[in-house]
């Protein structure tokens, strides 16, 4: 009989934000159906004798004590025990990150992995949107430093992100052509996303979250004074609110897309009913956000789209 473990890979839970993380928010719904959580990082994931070892520990959350979470046993566990396993480590999506998806490779077929480790490997957070261009804002993927300098020319004002990273880091707004400055972020990043600046997003985009095919919910998340980032984590105000029929459209499309590349959990992002680019498949975030703004627990669908 397989042991009721969720394994989860993701960062120390000591550098979690217990008010608005996800993953201690799926953690949480599960433990109510007495599954035990085992926590590693992904540096501690190991092949040893053709088995698939992490060290890490067992861990229990509770919202209702000032420190969030306890950790009750360190071990070393063959990941095959256990019945899930989410991948939740934040990006960059680095040699490290493509590494442990190889890792998980050979025991996916084992025990269900989410996501599966194949599929966010092949399915890059920023490039999987190539074929969507039609529905987001006019946007290239270079670094090709004349390719860019046409493309202010043309917008006037650019938003530069880098491919592989997370949460709005590294993320600039170009108003006037720095070719220095430019030439350093291609330096830094290699390939980047150039997309048109949508003045709109001052008021705020929309976060829609797909579940295993579905589109199970939104949020909106309002930049802070000053700031045209969208990410709770950069100060936004997150609200409640309902998706456009286009966005809706759109999101179903997408969704659909994701569960064929065996994609369970994501989250997409809509700037202006348009599309800004960003398929998160790594470590969608804002359920528990979502969950205290309107009541909506999505953990539970999460998991009762598993049959867990």
């Amino acid at each position: 009989m397989i042991n009721k473990i969720v394994a989860i890979q993701g960062n120390h839970p000591s550098k979690l934000n217990p008010l608005t993380d996800t993953s201690i928010f799926l953690a949480n719904e599960i433990q109510n159906k007495d599954y035990k959580i085992f926590y590693y990082d992904p540096k501690d994931l190991s092949v040893i004798n053709s088995k698939v070892i992490a060290k890490g520990f067992f861990i229990k959350f509770d919202y209702t004590k000032k420190k969030i979470f306890k950790i009750l046993k360190k071990k070393k566990l063959e990941l095959i025990k256990c019945k899930f396993i989410l991948i939740r480590q934040d990006p960059p999506f680095n040699l490290e990150y493509i590494s442990a998806t190889y890792i998980l490779d050979s025991i996916k077929n084992k025990v269900k992995i989410i996501n599966n480790p194949t599929s966010i490997r092949n399915v890059s957070e920023k490039l999987y949107s190539v074929r969507y261009q039609k529905l987001m804002p006019s946007t290239i993927f270079t670094q090709n430093i004349d390719e860019i300098k046409n493309f202010f020319k043309a917008h006037k004002k650019v938003v530069l992100k880098p491919i592989h990273s997370h949460g709005g880091n590294d993320v600039h707004l170009l108003t006037r052509f720095n070719l220095n400055f430019v030439l350093q972020f291609i330096k830094k990043h290699d390939h980047i996303m150039c997309q048109k600046y949508l003045a709109k997003i001052r008021k705020g985009d929309k976060r829609v979250f797909l579940i295993n095919g579905k589109v199970c919910g939104a949020i909106s998340r309002v930049p802070k004074k000053g700031s045209f980032l969208s990410n709770m984590n950069k100060g936004a105000i997150p609200i409640n609110i309902k998706l456009t029929k286009i966005e809706n459209k759109i999101s179903k499309l997408i969704a659909k897309d994701l569960k064929k590349d065996n994609i369970h959990f994501a989250g997409i992002d809509f700037i202006d009913q348009k599309l800004n680019g960003d398929i998160n498949v790594t470590s969608p975030t804002g359920l528990k956000t979502l969950f205290d703004l309107s009541g909506i627990n999505l953990a539970k669908t999460f998991w009762k789209e598993l049959r867990a």
